[in-house]
């Protein structure tokens, strides 16, 4: 568990370029989750990782995704994450309220970081 604990990464949705620190156990209130499973080398996910930092760049207001946070897994770091996305990353999943994580609709890497933010904010509305 350390070792998937120590792998896990969030960042905080925010005008400025993603802020990366280690996560713990305890979640921000009133903030919408996003997890990315994710590992090294991957750039596809090293393109969704870009284009999300984007997309949370966007201008703040109704439409942004400001108070998003994102939480990137390694799946190499845990072998269930593994088996279950190892040909399928990125996979983009959000956390409902229930805290139960639903997969979100592959995101095309042509898309726009405008198009990116306004399929975000439809999938947490």
């Amino acid at each position: 568990m350390a070792a998937a604990m120590s792998a896990t990464l969030v960042f905080a949705a925010r005008r400025r370029p993603l802020a990366c620190s280690l996560s713990s156990s305890s979640k921000p209130r009133n903030t919408r989750r996003l997890v990315l499973y994710s590992k090294p080398g991957c750039c596809l996910c090293d393109g969704l990782k870009e284009k999300l930092n984007a997309a949370f760049s966007l201008s703040p207001g109704s439409n942004s995704l400001n108070d998003v946070v994102l939480q990137v897994r390694d799946i190499t770091t845990n072998p269930e994450w593994e088996r279950a996305y190892q040909y399928e990353i990125p996979v983009l999943a959000k956390e409902n309220s229930d805290g139960k994580e639903e997969i979100l609709p592959r995101l095309s890497p042509r898309l726009s970081a405008e198009i990116i933010q306004k399929k975000l904010l439809a999938a947490f509305s």
